[in-house]
């Protein structure tokens, strides 16, 4: 009993670190934005007053799930979508490797206009 879960412990730390560097897929619906936490749920995003959506996901650059309130007052260059309500609805915290993704689209005028390679996760200009 005791080498099943000493073997089970000892797999799970090979195969953990090797799925946290798998690349982050976005959407074609999220954009780039500098993303502050004024006060959960009130945000700001690229300096303007925004909010979250009710179950709103904020993802950190490690890729697990943060609480708004441990980023209060922290700017941090994220990927975001919007529900229909107008409230952010994902926010991925961004990697290095992530931001050097460029360009990416900051605005949805931007996004209609671009084409964008799911696979790839790279935007053209067109």
């Amino acid at each position: 009993m005791l080498r099943c879960v000493l073997g089970a412990l000892l797999g799970a730390s090979f195969i953990a670190p090797a799925a946290a560097q798998l690349p982050r897929q976005f959407p074609a619906t999220a954009l780039r934005g500098v993303f502050m936490v004024v006060q959960p749920p009130e945000v700001q995003l690229n300096g303007k007053p925004a909010r979250l959506a009710p179950g709103a996901r904020i993802r950190g650059a490690h890729g697990m799930l943060q609480m708004s309130g441990s980023l209060i007052g922290h700017k941090l260059l994220v990927h975001y979508t919007i529900d229909s309500s107008g409230n952010l609805h994902d926010v991925w915290v961004l990697t290095p490797a992530e931001a050097a993704r460029k360009p990416w689209p900051t605005t949805p005028a931007e996004a209609q206009h671009w084409s964008f390679d799911w696979g790839a996760q790279h935007w053209t200009k067109q």
